[in-house]
Order: C-alpha cells, then sequence, then structure tokens
C-alpha cells in the first residue's frame, strides 16, 4: 500500500467527536444486545402464558440468532457499498418495529416470526456497529476502541436479565421487547446528528443467493439437533433435515468459491490466524450463550427465585467482564502473553467457570457466584482479542464484511449453544423422567406428577440434567479454545508481522490469493464529515 493510501485510510481516525460517536454507536449495538439475553429470565413467563415447549422457547431464541446468522455477511457487503449510517439507520428502525410486534404477540408462532423479523434489523446493527469503530480510530486507538465495544457487549449481557427481571416483577411478558423501543428512538437521533457517513468507492454487490443458503442451511442443522430428543436421533425427520443443512451449506461454500463478489470470501481461511480466531469467537458464544440459557432456568426452575433474583444473580458474570475491560486487562494480557497465548488464558477460565458452576452450583447459588466471575474474567481475556484477530485478517475497505464475519460467529455460537447443550438437557432429563410423566418441560412433568415424592424425584432429574449440559460445554469450550490458541501461535510463527488491525503489516498477512487483500491500494474508503 502506498503512503497516500495509507494516510487516507487512517484519516477518519482523527474525526474530532470519535469518542462521541463511539459512545452513539454502543447505544444502537446495546439494543442488540439486551434482546439477546432479555429473553431468558422470562422462559417460566413464556413457558405459562403462551403454553411453550421447550422446542419453543428454543426456536424464540434461535429465529432471531439466525436470521442475523444468515444476513449478516449481506448487511456487511451492503454497508460497505451503500454507506454504513444508512444501513446503521435502517437497522434501528427496522429493530424497533420488530420489537413492538414482539411484544403484541398472541401466540408463541407470533413472537417466534417477530422475533425473526427482529434479526434483520439486528444484522443491520450488529455489521456496522462495529465496521465504524474500524473506520473511526488509527491503530493506536483501536484496540482500546474494540476494548470499550466489547465491554458494552458485557453490558448487554448483563442488563438484559436484569431490565427483563425488572419488567417481569411490574408488567407482563411482552414489555421486555417494548422497552427496546425507546432505546432505538434515542440511537436513532443520534446516528442521525453524529455519525459520518462511511462506504467503500468500489463496494461489492450483496450476495442474496449466499444469505438465503446459508441461512436455509443453518437452520436446517439447528432443527435436527432441537427436534433430536423429541423425535431421536436416528429418526427420518432428524437426518433428513440434517442432510439438507449439510448439503446446502456444501452448496453455500461452492457458490461462495465461484462468484467474483462472494458474501464470504473463502480465501480467508487459509490464513491460520483467522481460523484460528474464528473457532474461538464461536466457542465463546457457544459457551455463554448456552449456559446463560441453562442457568436462567436453574436460578428459577430449581433454586424457586423469581424473575429478577434470577437476573441479579447472572450480573456477576458481565460485571467481571466490564471491571476487567475497563482496567486493561486484556490488553495488558496481549502484551505480556501474546494474542495465542492471551486467548488460550482466556478460553480455560471460560472453561473452568462452566465447570463451577455445574459442579460447584448443583444445590445453591455460592459455587454458581464463583463460576460467574472466572467465566467472566475468561471472556474479557478472549474476546476483546478474538475481534482484533478477525479485523486484522480483513483489509479496511471491507470492514463491514469482516464485522459481518465477527458477527455472524457470535450469533452462530448463540445458536449453536442453545440447540446443543438444549438438547443435552432434554435428552438426560428425558432418561431420567419416568416415561408415565412424559418431558416436553419442567412445569409439564411436575404438572403430571403423582405426589411429592414424584415431583421432587422431577426436580433432581432436572438439576442432574442441567449439571451433564453445563460439563458438556465446558468441555467443547476448553478443546476449542486449546485448538484456537494453537492455530494462532503457528500463524504467528509462520508470519510474525503485527496483528493490529488496518496495519500495511497485518494485510501482508491476509490470506493469500484473496482477491480483497489485492486489492486493498485501491479500494479505499470514503467518509464524510471527517476532519
Amino acid at each position: 500500500m502506498t503512503a497516500t493510501a495509507a494516510e487516507h485510510h487512517t484519516a477518519p481516525a482523527r474525526h474530532p467527536q470519535r469518542w462521541l460517536i463511539l459512545g452513539v454507536i454502543c447505544l444502537a449495538q446495546l439494543t442488540v444486545l439486551l434482546d439477546n439475553t432479555v429473553l431468558s429470565v422470562a422462559i417460566p413467563s413464556l413457558t405459562r402464558e403462551l403454553h411453550a415447549s421447550t422446542a419453543d422457547i428454543q426456536w424464540m431464541i434461535n429465529a432471531y440468532s439466525l436470521v442475523q446468522s444468515g444476513l449478516l455477511l449481506t448487511a456487511g457487503n451492503a454497508a460497505d457499498r451503500y454507506g454504513r449510517k444508512k444501513l446503521l439507520i435502517v437497522g434501528l428502525v427496522l429493530f424497533g418495529i420488530g420489537s413492538l410486534a414482539a411484544g403484541l404477540a398472541q401466540t408463541s408462532g407470533q413472537l417466534i416470526a417477530a422475533r425473526a423479523g427482529m434479526g434483520v434489523g439486528g444484522a443491520l446493527l450488529i455489521t456496522t456497529t462495529l465496521a465504524v469503530v474500524v473506520q473511526l480510530f488509527d491503530n493506536p486507538e483501536r484496540v482500546k476502541a474494540i476494548g470499550i465495544w466489547s465491554t458494552v457487549n458485557s453490558l448487554g449481557f448483563a442488563a438484559g436479565p436484569l431490565i427483563g427481571g425488572a419488567m417481569l416483577n411490574h408488567f407482563w411478558w411482552g414489555a421486555i421487547f417494548l422497552i427496546n423501543i425507546p432505546v432505538a428512538v434515542l440511537g436513532l437521533i443520534a446516528v442521525a446528528a453524529l455519525v459520518p457517513e462511511s462506504k467503500s468507492k468500489e463496494g461489492d454487490r450483496p450476495d442474496l443467493l449466499g444469505a438465503l443458503l446459508s441461512t436455509i442451511g443453518m437452520t436446517a442443522v439447528v432443527y435436527a439437533i432441537i427436534s433430536g430428543p423429541d423425535h431421536g436421533w436416528l429418526s427420518g425427520q432428524v437426518l433428513a433435515s440434517a442432510s439438507v443443512g449439510l448439503v446446502v451449506l456444501g452448496l453455500f461454500v461452492f457458490w461462495e468459491l465461484r462468484i467474483p463478489y462472494p458474501m464470504l470470501d473463502m480465501h480467508f481461511f487459509r490464513d491460520q490466524r483467522f481460523t484460528g480466531a474464528v473457532a474461538g469467537a464461536i466457542l465463546v458464544a457457544f459457551g455463554m450463550t448456552g449456559s446463560l440459557f441453562l442457568l436462567t432456568q436453574h436460578l428459577q426452575f430449581v433454586l424457586g427465585y423469581g424473575p429478577l433474583d434470577a437476573g441479579l444473580r447472572t450480573a456477576p458474570l458481565a460485571v467481571s467482564v466490564i471491571v476487567l475491560n475497563l482496567a486493561g486487562a486484556g490488553a495488558l494480557a496481549v502484551r505480556k502473553l501474546g494474542t495465542p497465548g492471551t486467548i488460550a488464558l482466556g478460553m480455560v477460565l471460560v472453561s473452568a467457570g462452566l465447570t463451577a458452576i455445574a459442579v460447584l452450583g448443583a444445590h445453591g447459588y455460592g459455587g454458581m457466584l464463583l463460576g460467574l466471575i472466572v467465566m467472566g474474567a475468561g471472556v474479557a481475556f478472549s474476546m476483546p482479542a478474538m475481534a482484533n484477530a478477525i479485523m486484522s485478517a480483513i483489509p479496511p475497505e471491507k470492514a463491514g464484511v469482516g464485522a459481518g464475519i465477527n458477527g455472524t460467529l457470535a450469533e452462530f455460537g448463540n445458536g449453536l449453544g442453545v440447540a446443543v447443550l438444549g438438547a443435552v438437557l432434554n435428552s438426560r432429563f428425558a432418561a431420567l423422567v419416568p416415561a408415565a410423566v412424559g418431558a416436553a418441560s419442567l412445569p409439564a412433568a411436575l404438572t403430571a406428577a403423582d405426589g411429592e415424592a414424584e415431583r421432587l424425584s422431577i426436580s433432581d432429574a432436572f438439576a442432574s440434567s442441567l449439571e451433564t449440559s453445563q460439563l458438556v460445554g465446558a468441555v467443547a469450550v476448553l478443546a476449542g479454545g486449546l485448538l484456537a490458541a494453537l492455530l494462532l501461535r503457528r500463524a504467528e510463527r509462520a508470519n510474525p508481522t503485527p496483528c493490529t488491525p488496518g496495519s500495511p503489516g497485518s494485510r501482508a498477512g491476509s490470506p493469500s490469493g484473496s482477491p480483497s487483500a489485492a486489492s486493498s491500494g485501491s479500494a479505499s474508503d470514503s467518509m464524510s464529515g471527517a476532519a
């Protein structure tokens, strides 16, 4: 890259209001993040008032995540081409409309459909927020800015259950969605007034077929995982769904490798640094969201806490993330241990936290508290480091695509965590509960129980099933974390260039043969409103 081009890339970082703008886009990001977790404390209410089964609850969560996963990359391409500010505004509007529809839903099916609609707006928001951060901040400031962006992610993770619990104590369950509307309106006004427009002069065409294939493929695979406990893992329905999903995902890869403007440039996977960060990002999201899905049920169904108390008791996880991020612990760890060592440390801590929650929290909150704090420390170390590693492998003019990849990984990990750990929970619970009682959900099984002794046995079976699910998540996170660290370490030895997003060194380490890497010097971004 020439000096002129490099100066052009770093000019937007000198925008005099860049830190205020960071606050604005973090507010927009917070809107989406609240909805990722706010539903968790409403699971018992939805089970009672909408007569939702465990599979219904999983689809209320997964409909949102899977639609986002399928659209994030296309949204990133569209943002790079047509303007990140424009897409951010559209995302806020769509998200607000979807929240209104969800709050007024009368059946499980209506709520699932509204959640899917919210996923469209969420895809636009997630993509554009990180892309704007990358465009506004130069290399020395960008790590700090991404750390603040990650802190807001954790704040949303903590605030969701708290806000949801407070709303459920005073209002009906639909209020947890309606609370999104004033936040979206405030974000819309601030974005329109402060955020400068930015886009690539030679943006790519949106890959609509790729988005369709990825959405269908992931939906089919997750449907198979959710349906397995009810229909049998070798049943025709489950095998057909899994087969369709795998075939469609294979077609997605085939299509992406052969079109000039792919939604996901498969050549990025030639970079072991990128591949390692991908694996780690999926597993962190898998462990966090899957464990929260199980933890809130444990706190309410087994330990007997109300929605607000349950929400308060999940907060230490995110509080530990926020405190460590604001203290700069992640950046310090990267300087001392390097990116691979920091990610390995973080993932080991996440796994240890999950194990402590499963084993020590089986009969009380004290053990859970320790596990939540340890797990939060692991997230604080690993998440910013992985976001930096992913963005460093993507040229800056592809910031929207890079943000789309990062968001897709998180959302896919979210859906996978709920689906896999939920399936383990259902399978174990169905095996332990007497066949005459049935095990569609814990409340249904307790209602069908004959006598107090049988109800106590069912509660113990549910607690045992939760422990098994948490341990499965801990093993998966540990294995994935060590694999991610190994790949990153090998990549650094092969190409010891700095792992700073947007730096010339990082682009030199981009996957060989990548069209975007080859054109990084010509496809420069334009940003209006920069100083």
